[in-house]
Formats: C-alpha cells, sequence, structure tokens
C-alpha cells in the first residue's frame, strides 16, 4: 500500500485535525503504517521534535495517533501570527524571517510548493499511507493560485480529498455543495464526498439530504460522525480562547480531596501554547478558566500567565486591563502564580526586546528578580530535569533569555544545578511548555498550590497525562472505525478518486 488522502474542511474548524487524527488512529490499529502531514500550519500553538524543529502541535498529536515521533517533514511550512497583519515564516522546523500576509501570498508562498512536494514524497516513501489535513476551504477562490496546502497540494500529488463539514454550524449541505462547485474541473476531478462532523440526532433524519446530495454532486458521504464533547486534539488557533482540547472536558471527576482548586488563566493576546493548561484540567478536582478581568483573579487559588507570541503587547494588555496590581498583590500575599514562556518572562524586572516587538527596554512586573533579553537566534529544546523532588520534560520555544539574578532555582539537573526557571515564594516561573504533563512533577506543584492557598485538595495518585490522551485518541479512532464506511475509505485512500465524478458548475472563476 502506497496511499494517501486530503482531508478538507467546509471551513476552518471544521473538524479536519480531529478527523485526520481519528482516521491515523484506526488505520494504525489496522496494522497500516501511516504519518500524517499538513504542508502548510497557521498556529500559536507548536510543539518541538526531537531534532530540534518547530511543528504544529495538531500535528505532533496526530503522529501519537500514528505511535510514531513527529518531524518537521510532517509540518514543513508553520506561520505563527505576531498581529492581524504579519505572521513568523518557520521553514522546515525553524524560523527564517517576518512577512505581512500580502508578501506571503504575494510570492513567497508558491515558491515553498517544491519543499513541500519533497517532504510529503519522502513521507510516501517511508509509510504505506499519508493522511494529510488541509487548511481553512479549499475553496477559497482567491488564494487558489498561489495554494500549497488544499487542491495545490491534491493536484500536484493525485490526492483523493475528502471534504469535511460540522452539521452543528448549520448549512453543511449547502457548504458541501458550494465547496465542489468553486472549484476547477481539475480540482473536483479529485474531490471524491463528504463527511459530515457533529451531528447530533437521528441519522435517519439525514439521510434524505445524504442522497440528494449525492443526486446533486455525484459525489458519496463517507460517514456522519456523531457529536461527542472533549474529542479536541490541541487547538491550533492561538487568536482564541477555548478550552476544547483538554482531555477531561466532558467527565465530572469528584476531587480526591475535600476541597477543589481554582485556576484562573489570564486570556493575554497571541496566548500560545494554552493547551499547557490541560494537564491541569486533567486532574479531578482542578477547575481552568480563562479571565480577562482583574475581579476574576479574587477566588483563584492559582493564577497563570501562559506562553505568548507578543511578550511586550501581552504586559501592556495587563496593564490596561488592571491585572498587573492583582497580580503584584497575590505575590505580597503568598498567594500561586504561574508564568509559563512568555508569562516568565512578563513577571521579570526588565525586558530588553529589539527582535520580537522591538519595543526597546521595557519594566516588567518585578515579582521575580528575572532580566529578559530577546534573541534573534530562537531556542528550540527538548529539556529534562527535576522539580520539587520529581522528574520533569518539556520543551522550549523562545527568543527572550532569561537571566537569573536571585531566588531559588524552579528545574534543576540531577546534581542540583539550576536549568530553568525561578521561583520567590509562591511565584513561579519557568520556559518548559508542557512540563505539567509530567505526572509526579504536576502532583507535586499541586500539592504546594494547595498548601499555599489553604485547600484540602488531594491530587489523583493516578492520574496520567500521557494514558488520557491515548485514550482520547482512541476514542477518535473508534469514531470513524463505527461510523465511517471504512471500507470505502480505505479503497479511497488506496486507490484514489473514484473515475468519471461529474463536474459541478459554475466552477472556478478563469
Amino acid at each position: 500500500m502506497n496511499g494517501g488522502l486530503l482531508v478538507a474542511g467546509t471551513t476552518s474548524d471544521a473538524g479536519k485535525s480531529v478527523v485526520t487524527a481519528g482516521i491515523c488512529r484506526w488505520l494504525v490499529r489496522q496494522g497500516v503504517k501511516v504519518a500524517p502531514f499538513k504542508a502548510q500550519n497557521m498556529s500559536l500553538n507548536s510543539f518541538v521534535t526531537r531534532q530540534g524543529a518547530e511543528i504544529g502541535r495538531a500535528q505532533a498529536m496526530q503522529a501519537q495517533a500514528c505511535r510514531i515521533e513527529p518531524t518537521a517533514l510532517m509540518n514543513p511550512v508553520l506561520l505563527k501570527p505576531g498581529g492581524e497583519q504579519s505572521s513568523q515564516v518557520v521553514l522546515m522546523g525553524r524560523p527564517v524571517g517576518e512577512l505581512s500576509a500580502r508578501g506571503y501570498h504575494g510570492g513567497r508562498q508558491q515558491k515553498l510548493l517544491g519543499t513541500v512536494l519533497d517532504c510529503l514524497a519522502e513521507l510516501r516513501g517511508t509509510y504505506d499511507a499519508v493522511i494529510c489535513e488541509g487548511a481553512g476551504s479549499p475553496a477559497e477562490i482567491n488564494l487558489r493560485r498561489t495554494d500549497i496546502v488544499n487542491m495545490g497540494i491534491a493536484r500536484n500529488a493525485r490526492l483523493p480529498v475528502l471534504v469535511v463539514g460540522d452539521i452543528d454550524r448549520g448549512g453543511v449541505f449547502a457548504s458541501f455543495f458550494g465547496t465542489v462547485a468553486l472549484l476547477s474541473p481539475e480540482d473536483q476531478e479529485l474531490v471524491a464526498g463528504f463527511l459530515v462532523n457533529k451531528f447530533r440526532g437521528d441519522v435517519s433524519l439525514l439521510e434524505p439530504g445524504l442522497e440528494m446530495l449525492q443526486g446533486l454532486t455525484g459525489r458519496r458521504t463517507y460517514g456522519v460522525l456523531p457529536f461527542r464533547h472533549g474529542l479536541g486534539i490541541d487547538e491550533e488557533d492561538g487568536l482564541r480562547v477555548s478550552l476544547r482540547g483538554t482531555v477531561r472536558e466532558s467527565t465530572v471527576t469528584p476531587p480526591v480531596g475535600e476541597d477543589v482548586l481554582r485556576v484562573a488563566v489570564c486570556a493575554i493576546p497571541l496566548m500560545s501554547n494554552f493547551t499547557d493548561v490541560d494537564a491541569l484540567a486533567a486532574e479531578p478536582g482542578v477547575v481552568v478558566r480563562f479571565v480577562d478581568r482583574s475581579e476574576e483573579l479574587a477566588d483563584a487559588d492559582l493564577v497563570v500567565i501562559p506562553g505568548t507570541r507578543g511578550t511586550v503587547r501581552a504586559l501592556e494588555w495587563l496593564r490596561e486591563r488592571g491585572l498587573t496590581d492583582a497580580l503584584v498583590r497575590r505575590a505580597a500575599e503568598g498567594r500561586p502564580v504561574l508564568g509559563i514562556c512568555g508569562g516568565f518572562q512578563i513577571l521579570g524586572e526588565h525586558i530588553e526586546d529589539e527582535v520580537e516587538s522591538r519595543a526597546g527596554a521595557v519594566d516588567g512586573l518585578g515579582m521575580l528578580p528575572v532580566r529578559v533579553r530577546f534573541a534573534r537566534e530562537k531556542t528550540l529544546t527538548r529539556p529534562a530535569g527535576k522539580a520539587l523532588g520529581e522528574r520533569v520534560e518539556g520543551y522550549e520555544i523562545h527568543h527572550g533569555v532569561a537571566s537569573v539574578e536571585a531566588g531559588d532555582a524552579f528545574i534543576s539537573d540531577d546534581e542540583g544545578h539550576s536549568l530553568d526557571g525561578c521561583r520567590v515564594g509562591q511565584t513561579w516561573g519557568t520556559h518548559w511548555h508542557g512540563s505539567l504533563e509530567s505526572d509526579g512533577f504536576r502532583r507535586a506543584f499541586l500539592r504546594e498550590v494547595a498548601a499555599a492557598a489553604g485547600r484540602r485538595f488531594v491530587p489523583a495518585p493516578d492520574t496520567s497525562f500521557a494514558a488520557l490522551r491515548e485514550e482520547q485518541l482512541d476514542r477518535l479512532g473508534d469514531l470513524i472505525e463505527q461510523h465511517a464506511d471504512t471500507d470505502a475509505l480505505w479503497r479511497l485512500i488506496e486507490s484514489g478518486a473514484p473515475q468519471g465524478l461529474p463536474f459541478i458548475a459554475p466552477g472556478a472563476p478563469a
């Protein structure tokens, strides 16, 4: 088998990432050697591979669904927004510059097509099947000429295309029909059919519409996936606050101790890797919410300032919202605050930034004795160490270099030498993303937080974040196996789009 498939969507957030992960997990359970691929990803949630390459977290999770290590081949182009008009371009895991949307779509994007196709070819030469994820909608006709992630790659690699639609939003039939009808005849030849996502109710009531859709387009529906809570893998869109990626979202688990712990996450601009708090949300009795007002910090047992693509901008936002005074008061009162990556930098005394914001010298909150200087070279590592007597692993993605001038080390090596971060009282800071996924460390940290907050909270002794992630991926595989026509999907992946699919007028404009 040397198959492939492109999972496209009628819109952004139609469920492409989830469906791709589900198909990958279903295939690997059938003994197929499979890999994920997304040519171009726009996301502030990223991950670092073992080789030190930065890729989208969704592709890292899809690699986990395939039970393989993620590599830069799986997401050769990553765009990290720095605002509404520009993004950092990460190519093969390394930043290569900052471009405006017009500059990227005006020429740079098309030049990357060769790199993208080479990566896909290498994956297809190594694996039995490669399941590709599109971006946005393939019917974005204003961008089709330079497209390298939807029909542009499907045409070049001769991939069959499955279009996913979110029926929970409404208008799914019009979206399916309109998506096909806005494609050129050459593109339409590759669109094999549809997959309905997030359906609630009796499927028999939907079937007449699916039959009419097939009559109108000549294309079948490959499955109807029911609505399920808590199935989202790591979110791609860091410009929008969502907790749909948390693994315990739909499970009401009572706390082990007498109290719950309330965690408030500051919803700062350009949040990056806010999936760090998923591990907290996985703990029974831990309640996680995003906040943007100072009064919402009052009853929080722990306040988290997450990572951000705009440290100085986020600091200004905290000041504008009056959150800085509340945070400084918390520190003075010995109430827990945790800063992660950009959040850690914000807690320091001084920031020198001629790289990210180009703001120059900026005063931080002064809650930690740390000075930060932004370097042009980005730190991309997968470190490991010890904290609170427990083993901890993480990954680093940052331009800011922290100089810790006092306080206690947060994370150390086996000999007790500082590796990262700083702690003063109950104010903590670290550059390490993903550290809370280390179960022993997370429990030890939550015990410290509970003691400082005066809560009779007890971490569950058996919560395994890795096991919960595996359960979640298996649930995605189950959805495909139980609610999609897997025989037809198999033929599609192995043999390509059916021949003789009809053209739907009007097609793409000339």
